[in-house]
């Protein structure tokens, strides 16, 4: 129960984005729904790869490529889904750090 509470709530996050970036769009509630299921998917099967892979730039950035791949994985959900829209890689990297931020907050909230 306390998982789709979280994907709720990461919808939420999704649409608080596109309502504060204009480069970031979400046609529906559905599919922001989609959407942060999609994210969830890429965050946990396509990201620990691509940092493995990655990791010698990782290093010699002090960590600051995660958020490049961050922007990447959120660039890539945008452009393979038809109701979610990102304009671009740097309000990829925007949005990305502050649907970050808020779905951080709002699981925050619930957890115990």
């Amino acid at each position: 129960m306390e998982l789709l509470l979280i994907w709720v709530l990461n919808a939420v996050a999704l649409l608080i984005v596109a309502y504060i970036l204009p480069g970031i769009t979400v046609a529906s509630f559905w599919s922001a729904l989609i959407a942060a299921l999609v994210l969830g998917l890429l965050n946990t099967l396509v990201k620990p790869l691509l940092v493995l892979l990655t990791l010698p730039i990782t290093v010699v950035t002090l960590g600051l490529f995660l958020l490049v791949l961050n922007a990447l994985v959120f660039w890539f959900a945008g452009s393979i889904l038809r109701g979610f829209q990102v304009n671009g890689f740097w309000w990829a990297l925007l949005g990305a750090l502050i649907y970050s931020i808020i779905s951080g907050f709002l699981s925050g909230l619930i957890s115990k």
